[in-house]
């Protein structure tokens, strides 16, 4: 079967022809077949794998002087992470409408002639939509650090592999900043929703239901249990609470309402470029302009990257 050859060098190995070639499935080393030059095909392999691991400082040198400019890509698991997020939504809504059909529902058990065993399904559903709810967030905020970064390179707000490190780095909240003008109402609003979310929700059970800001303690008191809260100004030690409280379904609606924002307006060509067509993010295409030209309209934007698309297939291919 013929293979497309990126590149070949022929080799002088001490008087026998030797071809190293990188072909479209890997590298290869092509000899005649005798035993002779399978023997000297196995060494040059040994040499080669050696001689990388020698080049190692000097790539990552190259890797460490391609960050500070744009000649990087920066892949694109938008749609991967996304798909998590609607996955475990859908779970969650299908557990809460059971739940809700079932809440009249019970289940009585005899264990003998005199005692029984009363069950509510609703019960087991309501909890089973609530561990998908917390999923539901945890893809949501998992997705949301992906693509804020993906869109600020659209417009053109990081174009070297050092502000893409530094960003990725950053807190959500940064990441948010980066792409919205939170001067806006509705932005705003969003931003300090998810910011509750984000504060009452997630974060208490990233730290094993403890929090960071003391959620599951209570202090005892004469007249019972009190709930203990931390603030989030450190001045100061303790303070009074209620713990943390949040209505599930508000959170999932709040979730699916912000990304129906985050695709509209001036961000709207983003969506065509990260979620409908997948593309790697391409930072000299950043720090040229030619994201920013795309971002223009979203018929510049799928025009744009359906020709992006059929250039990197036809390099995939290696069609030179």
């Amino acid at each position: 079967m013929f293979e497309k050859v990126s590149w070949s060098i022929p080799l002088d190995y001490e008087g026998r022809a030797i071809l190293v070639e990188h072909r479209k499935f890997g590298l290869g080393i092509f000899t005649s077949g005798s035993e002779e030059d399978k023997a000297a095909a196995a060494d040059i392999a040994r040499r080669l794998k050696k001689a990388v691991r020698i080049a190692e400082p000097y790539f990552d040198w190259r890797a460490h002087e391609a960050a500070k400019q744009s000649h990087l890509n920066v892949l694109n698991h938008s749609n991967s992470l996304l798909e998590r997020y609607e996955f475990f939504a859908g779970m969650y809504e299908q557990k809460r409408e059971e739940a809700e059909r079932r809440r009249d529902e019970s289940i009585k058990t005899e264990v003998s002639p005199t005692s029984w065993t009363i069950h509510y399904p609703s019960v087991q559903l309501r909890n089973k939509a609530k561990w998908y709810a917390l999923a539901t967030i945890e893809s949501f905020f998992s997705w949301t650090e992906h693509v804020f970064i993906l869109v600020a390179i659209l417009q053109g707000k990081i174009i070297t592999g050092e502000d893409v490190a530094r960003l990725a780095a950053a807190e959500w909240d940064a990441k948010f900043r980066s792409i919205f003008n939170i001067t806006e109402t509705a932005t705003k609003r969003y931003y300090d929703d998810l910011k509750l979310v984000r504060a009452q929700l997630r974060n208490v059970v990233a730290h094993g239901a403890f929090g960071k800001n003391g959620e599951a303690m209570q202090f005892h008191s004469d007249v019972g249990a009190v709930p203990l809260l931390l603030p989030y100004d450190r001045r100061a030690r303790f303070k009074f609470g209620h713990g943390i409280t949040f209505v599930d379904h508000d959170a999932i609606e709040l979730l699916s309402e912000f990304i129906d924002h985050l695709w509209s307006g001036p961000r709207a060509p983003a969506k065509i470029y990260i979620q409908e067509w997948g593309l790697p993010l391409v930072l000299t295409m950043a720090s040229s302009g030619e994201y920013a030209s795309a971002m223009e309209s979203e018929e510049r934007m799928k025009q744009f990257a359906a020709h992006l698309a059929e250039e990197i297939d036809r390099s995939a291919n290696m069609d030179f």
